[in-house]
């Protein structure tokens, strides 16, 4: 069936009308997620467009920023988090992801060689660090469907089953940050562009 003159006006007024993402400020955000775009803004000392984003859905905020927490008190160190926050963000083609953990990973005294293979897609120099990068992102890839010798490989470099669900953690929080990017088409903030990344698929 051809459609009709009403269906194609519809689609019209759909794509004139396209969802719009706010990049809102604490004053134009949602009542309810003030609180935590103020502590937020305190905390970074501004406030950074992800979050602004998110604030158009409160519980979205809170949710990616109690992940957030939670990750950051699992057994993995603040490098290996940033690792694999990386991997993630990099095998989901996130440039926005890629700019701003390029930056955290660099106040939290990350290996630079570390980062920068993440960024080029290379092997990083430390072989602990590598087998996370490969596991995150296998992980990330098969949607959990890894292989054995992926989790083989990973148990071998000196993690336990612990660290595979902790990287399961990781991934997630840091899917969730990737998809809203890439539907809200985020915008780098000027403190990261220094770092931007634009090697995205």
């Amino acid at each position: 069936m051809h459609p009709t003159w009403n269906d194609r006006s519809r689609t019209a007024e759909i794509k004139e009308n396209f969802v719009n993402y706010p990049v809102n400020t604490i004053e134009t955000a949602p009542e309810a997620a003030r609180p935590t775009l103020v502590a937020a803004q305190k905390g970074f000392g501004f406030l950074p467009n992800l979050l602004a984003v998110m604030s158009t859905a409160p519980a979205l905020l809170e949710g990616y920023l109690t992940l957030s927490k939670i990750f950051d008190g699992s057994s993995l160190s603040a490098a290996e988090r940033q690792v694999v926050l990386l991997a993630v963000s990099r095998e989901n083609g996130c440039a926005y992801c890629m700019s701003v953990h390029t930056a955290i990973a660099g106040m939290q005294n990350v290996p630079a060689d570390a980062v920068n293979a993440i960024r080029d897609d290379a092997t990083i120099p430390d072989p602990k660090l590598e087998a996370l990068r490969r596991f995150a992102a296998a992980v990330t890839r098969a949607r959990g469907w890894v292989s054995e010798e992926d989790s083989a490989a990973f148990l071998a470099a000196g993690y336990g089953p612990q660290q595979v669900l902790e990287v399961v953690l990781g991934v997630g929080l840091k899917t969730i940050s990737n998809y809203t990017t890439h539907i809200a088409k985020t915008p780098l903030d000027a403190a990261f562009k220094p770092l931007e990344w634009s090697g995205a698929a």
